[in-house]
């Protein structure tokens, strides 16, 4: 599996590749040198030469959305609006 950098920009012990971002990823995923769980919501961003399986047994995540305080954006309103709503 590909190795994220911590917040201190080190890598976890591993034997997987270093990445620095989706655009990396992806081309080591299509160069088949690791493998990597993501959420569903990125299978649209995949490229057409990648294939996304379904892991359904995967453990269930938590997401959080961040915005600037004092916004005062329609479009993040709406956003927050429907995201707690589900």
């Amino acid at each position: 599996m590909a190795r994220w950098p911590d917040s201190d920009g080190g890598y976890p012990e591993g034997a997987g590749p270093e990445v620095h971002n989706l655009t990396q990823l992806f081309q080591l995923i299509a160069l088949g040198r690791t493998t990597a769980i993501m959420p569903e919501s990125i299978v649209s961003n995949l490229r057409r030469d990648l294939t996304a399986v379904p892991v359904p047994d995967a453990p269930p995540v938590t997401t959080v959305i961040a915005w600037p305080p004092g916004s005062r954006d329609r479009a993040v309103a709406d956003l927050i609006r429907v995201a707690t709503r589900l």
